[in-house]
């Protein structure tokens, strides 16, 4: 069956192979690591890379020709995390801080999900478009609207959270600043310049994943060592979440006419759940929020999840859609 053939094709490509070796590593407890530093370099190296190539894209379009994915792209950054606290308090019954810290983590992208997505259209010949990168920039805001839902949610007036101080925060983050101005070298160079740069940036890149991904493995199997904290209906929701958010970002990306894999790619952008950037602000500005339950989720059930079987059915449901 062509599903099934799909789904094991991406299981055993040696992307998905690296993190299934970090999670056996983890399980095992084994002395295998990658020092602090390594994985900062491999990160920004990651981050931007994503962001030159998107620049590059983003030069070869008129930006009237992008406008409608971008007013999308800004409808789920608030769509995606008030449903998702709207679910979370009204079926889930979660308080205030820890339903505003998952809509952080589920309005936010991560991006070694899109990172692998990117991979996954590539290999299956399938390539996106190149400016997506600038939605994954875009959807990071979903961190300020989560954390505005929980002020505005608390019944209390008291609190630290200024909005102004988190846009800043946000925008001075790793991976915002890294996505956007890569995306801005990468539109501004000449053609001359990026074939330069283009061999360490474009032939390297999967090499580079592998290594953070080996690494993801590993901590996402610390991380599912606490399933208990997150409970039946977290981990329903953790499952259930990528699922909807992915065929929304789906058939989104196939009614602004994007190709096969720019879809399934936002899709994949939808579906994802932030684990770096996310929880960084969660501990900030909403210390009483549990990590047990927002960090568990995202990375522990959602991540996995994503890169085993959910991207190979959203590429499957893609090619079924634009079949018809």
């Amino acid at each position: 069956m062509p599903g099934l053939d799909l789904l094991a094709a991406n299981l055993l490509s040696p992307i998905v192979m690296a993190f299934a070796l970090g999670a056996i590593a983890g399980f095992l407890r084994s002395e295998l690591e990658l020092p602090d530093a390594v994985l900062k370099l491999i990160s920004i190296y990651l981050l931007l890379s994503i962001g030159l190539s998107g620049g590059r894209e983003l030069a070869q379009v008129s930006l009237a020709d992008v406008s409608a994915l971008f007013a999308a792209a800004a409808a789920l950054t608030v769509a995606i995390p008030v449903a998702t606290y709207l679910v979370l308090r009204r079926i889930g019954g979660f308080d205030v801080p820890n339903a505003a810290a998952v809509a952080a983590h589920y309005g936010s992208v991560s991006s070694v999900t899109f990172f692998a997505a990117l991979s996954f259209a590539r290999a299956m010949d399938r390539p996106s478009e190149g400016y997506l990168t600038a939605v994954v920039a875009l959807m990071e805001f979903a961190v300020i609207i989560s954390l505005a839902i929980a002020r505005w949610g608390k019944s209390r007036t008291s609190g630290t959270f200024r909005l102004g101080d988190m846009m800043l925060d946000t925008l001075r983050g790793r991976g915002i600043l890294l996505l956007t101005g890569g995306m801005t070298i990468g539109y501004v160079a000449s053609d001359a310049d990026w074939q330069r740069i283009s061999p360490f940036y474009e032939h390297l890149f999967r090499g580079f994943l592998m290594l953070f991904l080996l690494e993801m493995g590993m901590t996402a199997a610390r991380q599912i060592r606490q399933f208990a904290q997150v409970g039946i209906f977290m981990t329903g929701f953790a499952i259930a979440a990528p699922l909807v958010f992915g065929a929304v970002g789906l058939l989104t990306g196939w009614a602004l006419g994007l190709s096969q894999g720019g879809a399934f790619v936002l899709g994949a952008i939808c579906a994802s759940a932030s684990y770096i950037d996310a929880p960084a602000a969660c501990r900030a500005s909403l210390p009483e929020a549990s990590p047990g339950i927002y960090l568990t989720a995202s990375l522990g059930v959602t991540f996995p999840f994503n890169l085993t079987v959910n991207l190979p059915l959203l590429f499957g449901a893609s090619g079924w859609l634009y079949s018809q």
